[in-house]
């Protein structure tokens, strides 16, 4: 590169890192995106993905996101409950545990949807950079929020759909169950974690198919 080449590349980088920190201390930086462009674009890559979890059967029918039993992908558990795992028994609760994960995906629309609707222009560069970068910022920036606010969803559904009673038929007797974290409030915890990071792994690929139309991604930012 020339010298006056490399001086103008120079100028051009300082001209944008200036541009950036003016754009963060901007009065309007920190409104909320409006809801078309790339904060349309997450919306929409939620929704399919809690769609598509939602329908019977779906979590427990991918293995890319199936939801197991806590302890080294289930084999800790089924190591513990001995004869329950020879009857099948524990692979009835990993399907209820499935079932009670596509439930709340099928109730989560409004927690996804508030977290994304948060979203501010400081947050625009973050969002746009990659085919799931809206995804991962998400998951980054509102993951704790989600995962209290999806918490509850996954234990009502673990109760609806007797999740929590199989777990009490399989765990008389052994004292074991509750140091490895096969408890009620465990395996709440466990499914919650397995469950978003399925939504999400659902919304990267939902995400990455919307922003094939760059037209659309663009539409409403600038």
């Amino acid at each position: 590169m020339e010298p006056d080449e490399a001086m103008m590349a120079r100028r051009t980088l300082l001209a944008g890192a200036a541009g950036m920190v003016a754009l963060a201390q901007a009065p309007w930086a920190l409104a909320k995106l409006p809801k078309s462009g790339v904060k349309g674009l997450i919306a929409g890559a939620s929704d399919g993905a809690l769609n598509k979890l939602a329908q019977p059967g779906a979590f427990y029918r991918d293995t890319a996101v199936r939801i197991l039993l806590p302890g080294a992908g289930g084999k800790l558990a089924s190591e513990l409950f001995g004869m329950g795992d020879k009857l099948g028994l524990t692979t009835n609760l990993t399907k209820s545990l499935n079932d009670a994960g596509g439930k709340a995906a099928g109730e989560a629309k409004p927690v996804f949807r508030a977290a994304i609707d948060n979203l501010r222009w400081t947050d625009a560069p973050a969002l746009a950079t990659k085919n799931d970068g809206a995804t991962r910022y998400l998951q980054t920036s509102a993951g704790s929020v989600l995962f209290t606010k999806v918490s509850p969803l996954i234990g009502s559904a673990l109760e609806n759909v007797g999740a929590y009673r199989q777990l009490d038929q399989l765990s008389k007797g052994n004292q074991l169950m509750a140091s490895a974290g096969l408890t009620r409030d465990g395996l709440t915890r466990s499914v919650t974690q397995q469950a978003l990071k399925g939504i999400f792994h659902y919304m990267a690929s939902e995400e990455a198919a919307l922003r094939r139309n760059p037209a659309e991604l663009l539409k409403g930012i600038f």
